[in-house]
């Protein structure tokens, strides 16, 4: 998400602390030989367990790497894709071990073309990539990245986030976050819009691709205007068609670090969460499904290293929460439910740092957190 003015000083100085790149992705830990710690930190009075991370892929500063995607080739290799804020692409890596495998895109708005890539998301065989500065979502085929079509230019004014569900062959439902703003003030803060203001922060889009093109109508403009309810900056946010709900999160610190329960019609649900277990900015937020039931993974993004929260997929309580030895300062994260030789069970990737991306095995998070092992 953009950073808040005053936390630029310090984003710059943890960047210059760290590690600048490496040349090929660096191995944190073997999930193989199961290199869970017991942690006693204490956040919020509850425990917080401490994981190795499985790989952190190479370090680019250059990119501010922001959201991170997977897609599993019919091979059965699996990539993971990542949008690079700065540098207006795509950064691929083995979703298996965190080496690059290639760039895509350059600078612009022609298809192919970015400009301030921020959310991203894979479903079937597409991927789907939120600008916020050309005010799209543009929409491409894999493994080639082909271009099929873009949309949002007449009603998005400053996107960052999406969800995307299918619906069909070929249809799929589309929620989006505007986390626009009424300019700055006098110090260079950004002017929130009046609650009155705030019923369009997500658009929702019926999304149909067919003979090699994609198309989208907007259906619906969601945001509450009670003080509950509004969505006062929003990036992320994430679905649960079987239970009715859109769950979003609050970035705005001054009022609160929680996340916000709609219905996928875009009513608000008069629940919020998470406000007592979150002492940063709420961020990233991914479903893990496990059956009928399953887990909310969400972000707590803090600044000298990130906190992973969970909590039960029906009644929002908090089941645990757990940390990393390295990542840090964490904006997207991506739930993979795909099997692979590494990840039999799955894996979480999360960004570190606006520089790269760090890889969970899903096996080692359930065992540290005593859930139960579900079968993908």
């Amino acid at each position: 998400m953009r950073a808040p003015v005053h936390s630029l000083l310090a984003l710059a100085t943890l960047a210059a602390l760290t590690a600048c790149s490496a040349p090929v992705a660096e191995t944190v830990g073997n999930p193989a030989e199961g290199q869970v710690e017991a942690a006693t930190i204490q956040a919020d009075a509850a425990s917080v367990a401490r994981i190795t991370e499985a790989f952190l892929t190479p370090m680019t500063p250059d990119d501010n790497i922001d959201s991170p995607a997977s897609w599993q080739a019919p091979d059965g290799s699996l990539w993971l894709i990542a949008t690079a804020k700065a540098t207006d692409k795509l950064v691929v890596y083995d979703g298996q071990t965190g080496a690059h495998i290639r760039d895509v895109g350059t600078a612009g708005a022609g298809p192919g073309q970015f400009d301030r890539p921020n959310g991203i998301a894979v479903i079937d065989d597409l991927v789907l990539v939120v600008e916020r500065d050309n005010r799209r979502v543009q929409v491409m085929t894999l493994p080639d990245f082909t271009p099929i079509g873009h949309f949002g230019q007449d009603e998005l004014r400053k996107p960052y986030g999406l969800w995307v569900n299918k619906t069909g062959q070929g249809s799929y439902d589309l929620y989006v976050t505007d986390s626009w703003d009424n300019g700055e003030d006098a110090q260079g803060n950004d002017i929130l819009p009046a609650l009155a203001e705030l019923d369009q922060r997500v658009r929702r889009y019926a999304l149909s691709v067919a003979d090699g093109k994609a198309s989208a109508t907007l259906t619906a403009s969601i945001g509450d205007t009670s003080e509950k309810g509004a969505l006062r900056v929003v990036e992320s946010l994430w679905g649960d068609p079987a239970n009715d709900r859109l769950l979003i999160a609050e970035e705005d610190e001054t009022y609160a670090n929680e996340f916000k329960v709609y219905h996928l019609d875009g009513r608000f649900s008069g629940q919020v969460f998470g406000g007592d277990k979150l002492a940063a900015q709420a961020e990233g937020i991914m479903l893990r499904t496990c059956g009928d039931g399953g887990w909310w993974i969400t972000t707590e993004q803090g600044k000298a290293r990130s906190t992973f929260h969970l909590f039960d997929r029906h009644t929002l309580a908090h089941v645990g929460a757990f940390e990393g030895n390295t990542v840090a300062n964490t904006d997207g994260i991506w739930n993979s439910q795909q099997a692979s030789a590494r990840f039999p069970q799955g894996a979480l990737y999360a960004v570190h740092d606006d520089q790269g991306v760090v890889a969970f095995d899903w096996k080692d998070i359930a065992r540290a957190l005593s859930l139960p092992e579900c079968a993908l």
